[in-house]
């Protein structure tokens, strides 16, 4: 049996569901939860959701990755313009899966605690401003650094694979038969 019969249909959907699960998530859910639930939902529904989410990306990329028609990884190591949005895009995941991911969600539980510990100290002086305490100053920078490297990596692993996307779409023989 030709592999690539085999190939090309788990290629397709495994890329599909990849790209699919990146856009939704990233435009869709994150703004919805954003806008509609209050801060701390919002916060422990986050601390929940993207460690699944950075695990299902870089299982999905895998998927992909292996499935490439027409020798499946052979495919990449021969195609350098096939390996580079894949090698993007494993680097991108990668470092949110193990890095900036979980730091970004250590810091966010450091923040929680960080609040309630300066509950007291804020109501005895009146001051509402949260980033008024040192610590929290701190832990405000940290995490704006962090979250921001994580965005900037999901958003570049979506564009390899967007680029991955229009290459592979470009090679389709749509006609149907």
């Amino acid at each position: 049996m030709d592999l690539h019969i085999i190939l090309a249909p788990l290629h397709l959907l495994s890329f599909s569901t990849l790209l699919g699960t990146q856009i939704y998530q990233t435009f869709v859910v994150t703004r919805i939860c954003f806008v509609s639930l209050p801060r701390n939902a919002f916060t422990a529904l986050q601390k929940r959701l993207f460690p699944v989410y950075f695990r299902s990306q870089s299982l999905l990329l895998l998927a992909a990755a292996i499935t490439i028609p027409s020798q499946g990884p052979l495919t990449l190591i021969a195609n350098k313009a096939a390996w580079i949005p894949f090698a993007i895009a494993g680097a991108t995941a990668a470092l949110n899966l193990l890095v900036y991911g979980p730091r970004t969600r250590r810091i966010m539980i450091g923040r929680i605690h960080q609040e309630s510990r300066d509950e007291p100290r804020k109501q005895a002086t009146g001051d509402d401003a949260e980033t008024s305490i040192p610590d929290m100053q701190g832990l405000h920078r940290s995490f704006s650094r962090n979250h921001a490297m994580s965005i900037h990596l999901n958003l570049l692993s979506l564009g390899a694979m967007l680029w991955w996307g229009w290459r592979l779409a470009s090679s389709l023989n749509l006609e149907l038969k």
